[in-house]
This record gives C-alpha cells, sequence and structure tokens, in this order.
C-alpha cells in the first residue's frame, strides 16, 4: 500500500511543470558549477606547484650551513588547494593560503634574531561565518535551491488533496494514517532527488572525465559523505513542506507560510546570528597586537643591556644564545595565545549559528570539501607541526655533531658542517577524514534531530486532520 501511495505521488510530481522546470534549473547550476571549476582549479594547482617549488629550492640553497637553517627557517608553508573546491568554497577566496616565518626584528648584541614561526592571522575574513549567497557551489545549490525545491513539491501534498477531496477518498480506505503519510513522503523524495541526482551525474561526469581534476579515492569517498548529507538536507525540508501542509487546510496560506520559514531559517537567521555572533569577545585589534609583540622584542633587548650595557665584549656564547632563542619563544608564544583567541572567537560565532539546518549543512559541506573554517584550522595544525619538527631537526643535527658548542642561534654555537638537502623535513599539508568526522558529529546530529522533530510534528498534525 506504501508504494501504491508512493506511485500516485511520483506520477503527480513527474508530470508537473515543477519537475520540468526543477531539473532544468539544478542540470544549469550543477553544469555551470562544473565549468567554473574546471576553468579555475588548474590555475590554483599550478600556482601551488610553482611557489611550493620555489620554497624548497630556497630552503635546499641553505643547507650550506646550520646557522642559516635556524636563523632563516622553512620559508613559507602553503596551503595544499582542495580537489573539492567545487562542493564547498566557503571563505577560501579570503583565507590565507599560506603561513610563513619571520627573523626581520632588531638582534640583541648586534646577534641576527632566531626564525619565528608566525602563522596566518591578518585576514579580516576569518570569522565571516555566514553562508555565501555568491559562490556558485553544492554548498549554495543544497542550502538554497534544493531547500526551495522540497517545500515546492510538499506544500500541497496534503491541504491540496484535502482542498479537492481526494483526502477524505483515500482515508476511506482501511489504510493507516501513518502509511500514508509514508507514501507522500517517499514520493516526495523520490520526485526531489530524480532531478538533483541527474545534476550530479552530469555534473562529476564532466569534471571526472576531465584531464584537468583527478579525483582520488578520498574525494570520492568524501562526496559519497556530502551525498548522505544532501539526502538528509532534503529530507529536513521535505518533512517541514508534510508538516506545514497538514497543518492548514489551503494550499496557498501553506505556501505562503513556508516560504516564510524558508526566509528566515535559510537566509535572515544564519546571517543575523552570524552578526552578532562574530561581535561577540572581539579579540585586540591586530594594530594592538602588532605594537605588543614589538614591545616583546625591545624588551628581551633591554633586559640584555641593563646586565651587559654596550660593551664592546659580548658575554658567552651560551649567555648570548639563551637571550636569543628566550626572546624568540616569548614573541612565538604571544603568537600563538592571539591566534588562539581569534579561533576561539570563530568558533563561538559558529556555534550560534547551529540554530539554522542551512548553517549547518554549509559547514558540513566545507570539513568534508576541505575548505573553509575548519580546513583552515587543519592548515594551521599542520603548520605547527611542522615547525616542531623542523626545529628538532636542527637540534638533533646539531647534537650529532662532537666539535658544535651547541648553542642554537649563534653561529660560532653551532655546527659548521653542511645539511644534506633531502634530510631537511619538507612540509606536508594533509587532511584527516578522522578529524573531519570529529569536528562534523554534533552538525550531523543536529540535522539529525531536526528531521526526527519534523517528522513527529508532521505525523501529529495529520492524524489530528478531520476530512
Amino acid at each position: 500500500m506504501i508504494w501504491h501511495i508512493t506511485k500516485r505521488e511520483l506520477y503527480d510530481n513527474l508530470n508537473s511543470l515543477r519537475f520540468a522546470l526543477a531539473t532544468v534549473l539544478l542540470l544549469a547550476l550543477m553544469l555551470t558549477n562544473a565549468i567554473i571549476h574546471l576553468r579555475e582549479h588548474p590555475a590554483r594547482t599550478q600556482a601551488y606547484h610553482d611557489v611550493t617549488a620555489e620554497s624548497v629550492k630556497k630552503l635546499e640553497a641553505r643547507s650550506n650551513s646550520l646557522y642559516r637553517l635556524a636563523a632563516e627557517g622553512p620559508g613559507d608553508l602553503h596551503k595544499t588547494p582542495s580537489l573539492l573546491r567545487f562542493c564547498a568554497e566557503g571563505d577560501e577566496a579570503f583565507l590565507p593560503t599560506h603561513a610563513g616565518g619571520s627573523n626581520f626584528f632588531p638582534g640583541i648584541a648586534n646577534v641576527r634574531p632566531i626564525w619565528r614561526m608566525i602563522y596566518p592571522q591578518e585576514t579580516p575574513h576569518l570569522f565571516n561565518i555566514r553562508p555565501d549567497f555568491t559562490t556558485l557551489d553544492w554548498a549554495f545549490i543544497v542550502g538554497y535551491v534544493l531547500s526551495f525545491i522540497g517545500i515546492l513539491f510538499t506544500f500541497d501534498s496534503i491541504s491540496g488533496e484535502l482542498e479537492r477531496g481526494t483526502l477524505r477518498l483515500t482515508l476511506a480506505n482501511p489504510i493507516p494514517r501513518h502509511i500514508v503519510l509514508v507514501g507522500k513522503f517517499l514520493g516526495a523524495f523520490i520526485s526531489v532527488n530524480i532531478p538533483f541526482a541527474v545534476a550530479v551525474l552530469m555534473n562529476l561526469l564532466l569534471i571526472s572525465t576531465s584531464d584537468a581534476v583527478q579525483l582520488n579515492a578520498e574525494a570520492w569517498g568524501r562526496l559519497g559523505i556530502l551525498y548522505g548529507i544532501v539526502v538528509l538536507y532534503a529530507c529536513l525540508f521535505i518533512a517541514l513542506g508534510l508538516l506545514i501542509s497538514a497543518a492548514v487546510r489551503e494550499s496557498g496560506v501553506s505556501l505562503v507560510v513556508l516560504l516564510l520559514i524558508w526566509v528566515s531559517f535559510v537566509i535572515f537567521i544564519p546571517n543575523t546570528l552570524a552578526s552578532i555572533g562574530s561581535r561577540t569577545s572581539v579579540p585586540i585589534a591586530y594594530m594592538e597586537f602588532w605594537t605588543q609583540r614589538m614591545q616583546l622584542a625591545d624588551e628581551a633587548r633591554e633586559t640584555y643591556r641593563d646586565k651587559y650595557g654596550d660593551s664592546q665584549t659580548p658575554p658567552p656564547v651560551h649567555i648570548l644564545g639563551e637571550y636569543v632563542t628566550t626572546e624568540a619563544e616569548e614573541y612565538e608564544r604571544f603568537n600563538e595565545a592571539y591566534l588562539k583567541q581569534q579561533v576561539e572567537q570563530g568558533k563561538r560565532a559558529r556555534a550560534i549559528t547551529r540554530i539554522s539546518p542551512t548553517a549547518i549543512v554549509q559547514r558540513l559541506f566545507e570539513s568534508f570539501a576541505g575548505t573553509g573554517f575548519e580546513r583552515h584550522l587543519q592548515f594551521i595544525e599542520n603548520v605547527q607541526r611542522y615547525a616542531r619538527e623542523y626545529r628538532e631537526f636542527v637540534v638533533d643535527t646539531d647534537r650529532a655533531d662532537p666539535e658544535s658548542l651547541h648553542v642554537i642561534g649563534i653561529q660560532e654555537g653551532m655546527s659548521q658542517k653542511p645539511v644534506s638537502p633531502e634530510a631537511i623535513p619538507k612540509f606536508k599539508d594533509t587532511l584527516s577524514l578522522s578529524r573531519d568526522f570529529n569536528a562534523a558529529v554534533m552538525d550531523l546530529f543536529l540535522l539529525v534531530l531536526f528531521l526526527v522533530v519534523l517528522l513527529a510534528g508532521a505525523f501529529l498534525a495529520f492524524v489530528r486532520i478531520e476530512v
């Protein structure tokens, strides 16, 4: 009996104008998305390979001196462009594409300052947690277009039959009401899923058959996860449409109510809450931060001058090395604290927007597509991990030389032997699917919770209908 009701709903939807319009619209958007990605991705990839090769070349050029490796550092560390940027671009156009180090600060006692890591912070869009209206990616198509199509297929699913009197004939038969509701749900779900599945297949066919993009096994796995999120999100709005359609007795009223809810939860609430959230606990301004970290360097030099003055005879190498390394460590510790403050603000602001399913889906798409805020956090973690590995390599290499004084940061106190270029650790920016899952657990749970609540509401509203 469920299949009979499903087939009837499916037949009505497939022969309607809205199904044809939905198919054409989704197909056009997905093909445009694929064309844009095929045009832009090769340029991004080539630019990444060029700057990465140049960074490696400069790093290996410093291998003639361990001191140069310690003082100048590994150079810029670049973020790997995502293969699935066409699924969710997020804020990639505004977020930093690389992190770097610096030693361009006044030294102590005319000694060149040691290299310190500078993490990407100077971006005004690090806290731009609003869903993007302008980027034609999967997240936009699913978040706005597919959700609208979902309510378009369900706004008159029950109220329309109630107006025409066909619902009375259906319920006159010995059919449980939950069977009727499940049949209508499945009919609407298949009707919505058919045009979207066709559009996705054409999108992926165009991308995967091109030589410009090579999707690996992990990318296909992430695409499967993203499609599962699409299914969950589409079910949510289908359940919402059934709930409102069962709660009112006129299809026109149902459509108006659904449109108001759609505008509120898809457009208005995410942006309003994002604006409020991004203004909570604002960290210090960047210029103030810059002033404070310059003061740290000044304090280190003042401490040295108070103890040793401007004597032409420098203190022992190990004492001078201690000042140099301590100044660099304090500077970087302050740098990390400021970065942590920024990240925490972004996380709090994003948490506020979880009241909107659309904002949740946007973040889930960014997580599994390897873009946006979560991707940026993984990049920072990779940079921090590599910075530790690089320093450990310098220290271990110096300790392996028995002729060295083992004073890091002072040329006379470090090993004078050249370093093998192949032995120097190279930066690798990788993504972790398990970390993405851990970050997405709460959002997935909230989507399921939204769906359960709406399905329960639709059932309670339908069983109370008087025909």
